[in-house]
């Protein structure tokens, strides 16, 4: 298992801009995730400081440079879950590795996906979950759907299997991209992949049934949206994190209402423009260092 002070999820403005102060302040940083959705060839002319056009990959790998400048470690990683220490510290599980860390700092935008499911809205609280770590308690030896094509799916179906051993994952018809590895561990609990999709959801007071695109059916009480990669507020639910709708509730010093925990940029709502992501990034990363130095570094 791999150490670091501060791990910082997202790639993008906010998350670069957290790790040069973090990584300036001498403080072991490591930030995953990949390419972020801002790193492309579409051209910005509002950011200051540019008086020339500039793309969004060329701002990116810029940032990039400046942070590994300051010692920061880049690892392009996606990260699949989060979860409490018995140390006091946090367990963040990537598609390679695992880290043990003091303070992580949520920076991988909003995720505007909603899975395309007839009658999803009737069933949400009442057999529709976004959750495991939340609600996985609550199908206790239930049968158990997990929505996703990929590995973000694949690790809330091995989750769920602490809770029930009936457990199956439906792709929504996309194509699954859940790694070999992953694949022999679902194999071995017995979760079946299944690349259809949902046409109907069943029951009077709580989802009792799915009727698939290919004409078959599953009796189930729960199903858990996972789909494509795990976003920020994805991790913050799996966390007890105080949410609104697609955003983190954060104060003044991007804090949310866990120990060592922060947040910046689109996940945080607001102003969804790159300098003030560049901002909360910079206020994130001056609070980290505060809680690094103060909670987990012994005293002399």
């Amino acid at each position: 298992m791999k150490e670091s002070e501060v791990i910082i999820i997202g790639q993008g403005p906010a998350g670069l801009s957290a790790g040069i102060y973090t990584s300036r302040a001498g403080i072991s940083t490591a930030i995953l995730g990949c390419e972020p959705k801002i790193a492309g060839d579409y051209d910005i002319d509002n950011y200051f400081g540019f008086p020339e056009t500039v793309t969004g990959r060329e701002l990116v790998d810029r940032g990039m440079k400046q942070v590994t400048r300051f010692g920061a470690a880049i690892d392009c990683d996606r990260v699949i879950g989060i979860h409490f220490d018995d140390t006091g510290k946090y367990i963040v599980k990537t598609e390679k590795d695992e880290y043990r860390t003091c303070s992580v700092i949520l920076a991988t935008g909003v995720s505007r996906k909603k899975p395309r499911i007839p009658d999803l809205d009737k069933y949400e609280g009442k057999g529709i979950s976004y959750c495991v770590s939340c609600d996985g308690f609550f199908f206790k030896g239930k049968r158990v759907v997990v929505a996703g094509e990929g590995l973000y799916a694949a690790n809330q179906a091995l989750e769920l299997l602490n809770y029930t051993p009936y457990v199956s994952i439906c792709t929504l018809g996309a194509k699954s991209t859940i790694t070999d590895e992953f694949m022999k561990q679902l194999s071995e609990h017995n979760v079946q992949v299944m690349e259809t999709g949902i046409a109907s959801l069943y029951g009077d007071m709580n989802l009792e049934k799915i009727e698939f695109t290919d004409g078959s059916e599953l009796d189930v009480s729960g199903i858990f949206i996972a789909l494509g990669d795990a976003s920020s507020v994805d991790f913050a639910k799996s966390l007890g994190i105080i949410t609104e709708g697609n955003f983190i509730q954060v104060d003044r010093d991007m804090k949310t209402n866990a120990p060592g925990i922060f947040a910046a940029g689109d996940c945080t709502g607001g102003f969804l423009q790159i300098s003030v992501a560049v901002g909360e990034g910079a206020i994130a990363g001056r609070s980290a260092i505060e809680y690094v130095r103060n909670t987990c570094r012994p005293a002399k």
